[in-house]
């Protein structure tokens, strides 16, 4: 993990909103570096501020880090995640990208997006398990994620 990402989310908890977009069968993801010595693909979102919706954040994630603004449809599922010194509680919407074009964009606080795409259940599964998103590891095919319901450590 890179230095300043464990300086900047490190030793406290944090709120991330997270969205499931499908284009026909195919998963949006987000291949984030400095999060892992390699590559580190998981579906848009990012941290909630103080003051700011759920439902807020996850539009502005999705439009920093895909050029996509969508609509949250209906909260999924959440996770918890914690190797110190990162803490993460994530909520997963499913949402519907409704306008916008697809690019890579950028993350303003530290993590840089290396690739932004939508991925066929056959090349998220070509993805080493460490790195994916640990919620991978919880359903046997990417559109079980649809149907996944409860909260999961991970």
């Amino acid at each position: 993990m890179d230095k300043e990402v464990a300086r900047i989310y490190g030793n406290k908890v944090r709120v991330r909103a997270c969205g499931v977009c499908w284009q026909d069968d195919r998963l949006l993801m987000v291949n984030h570096a400095s999060l892992t010595p390699t590559d580190f693909w998981a579906p848009p979102g990012g941290g909630v501020e103080f003051g700011q919706s759920i439902e807020e954040a996850l539009k502005q994630e999705f439009v920093e880090e895909t050029g996509l603004n969508i609509t949250p449809l209906e909260f999924l599922f959440g996770c918890e995640y914690i190797e110190k010194p990162l803490h993460s509680i994530e909520l997963f919407y499913a949402v519907k990208a409704y306008s916008g074009a697809l690019k890579t964009g950028h993350d303003p606080e530290v993590q840089i997006i290396k690739d932004v795409r939508f991925l066929s259940a056959e090349e998220i599964g070509m993805i080493p398990d460490q790195e994916l998103h640990g919620i991978f590891r919880l359903i046997d095919l990417p559109a079980d994620l649809k149907s996944l319901r409860g909260f999961f450590r991970i």
